[in-house]
């Protein structure tokens, strides 16, 4: 998958990775700019189970963000480091290793979730629950054009997940 692509295109191609998707239209910016999500399960699972990954699409621009679930989601690595489902904790410790070792800065999102330099631009992480524990999700995005921030772009559920 990358940025910019329609649904169709996005449909298509989790169908080859597996899953399945449902696509509904959601809240508009501005009333002049749809907005849509669509959420994928595996092709095996119980459609109305919690989805593994939601993509979300701007009219006129494409696909702008896609969420990770970090229970049923697939595991997704960035620069060697799994970002899906682990503990907060380990996953920021393996974080500031890796920001030490390459010599690069180290800062913290609005909810206090560590990232490296270069990371936050397109990656944001979140906690879920687990059971008795907690897990992490990831957002992708592409800013573009049309935002400033993460923010600006993700729809609101997005930062209500978990």
């Amino acid at each position: 998958m990358s940025f910019g692509m329609d649904q169709q295109a996005a449909l298509a191609a989790m169908k080859g990775h597996g899953f399945t998707g449902q696509q509904d239209e959601i809240e508009r910016w501005n009333t002049a700019c749809a907005r849509w999500r669509i959420t994928f399960h595996k092709a095996d699972s119980d459609r109305w189970s919690r989805p593994a990954v939601k993509c979300y699409f701007v009219e006129g621009v494409g696909l702008t963000c896609v969420l990770v679930d970090g229970l049923r989601g697939p595991q997704v690595t960035h620069r060697g480091i799994r970002l899906i489902g682990r503990v907060p904790s380990e996953l920021s410790e393996e974080m500031e290793a890796y920001a030490m070792a390459q010599g690069i800065g180290v800062r913290f999102n609005r909810e206090a979730d560590m990232l490296h330099d270069g990371l936050e631009q397109a990656i944001e992480r979140g906690a879920q629950r687990a059971g008795d524990t907690v897990v992490t999700w990831a957002l992708f995005f592409n800013l573009g054009e049309i935002a400033g921030t993460s923010w600006d772009i993700a729809p609101t559920e997005v930062w209500h997940h978990g």
